[in-house]
């Protein structure tokens, strides 16, 4: 009998932290900036794109060190997920806090990190601009319809 996988069998919490950060699918799409309504607290997704992320290998060049050098970066925590309603619908973390399955083309389904980007579920089918190349202010115009 086929052992159950570890996101299946494990919660969040329970995971090791060699499970969680697998977890990652790799899709950088958490390194969009967002924008929440003050009002409605809806979250927007823009374009604009950390300028620590690696586009090549969508990955932090500085994951370490991410959220000194950038404020605005949440470290994610297990405990924390729930709060995290502006996460990816086909974020792993997400999907595994609401009892979902994990898509085809997760790597740790797949088996290769480039099926990500192989399924369009990366952030390369949104990015156009670095933060760093646009003033702060200039991210509304950058909203995803």
């Amino acid at each position: 009998m086929a052992q159950e996988v570890f996101w299946r069998a494990k919660s969040l919490e329970e995971m090791t932290s060699n499970e969680w950060e697998s977890l990652c699918d790799g899709c950088a799409l958490c390194c969009l900036h967002k924008i929440e309504d003050e009002d409605t607290h809806e979250v927007f997704y823009t374009s604009v794109v950390c300028h620590l992320l690696d586009l090549e290998t969508r990955r932090c060049t500085q994951y370490e060190k991410r959220c000194s050098l950038v404020p605005s970066c949440v470290k994610l925590r297990p405990e924390d997920v729930k709060e995290f309603h502006w996460l990816p619908r086909t974020c792993a973390y997400r999907l595994v806090h609401e009892g979902k399955d994990l898509p085809d083309w997760h790597p740790l389904i797949s088996g290769r990190a480039e099926s990500v980007a192989e399924a369009d579920a990366s952030v390369l089918s949104w990015y156009e601009v670095k933060d760093n190349q646009i003033s702060e202010d200039d991210f509304v115009d950058y909203v995803i319809e």
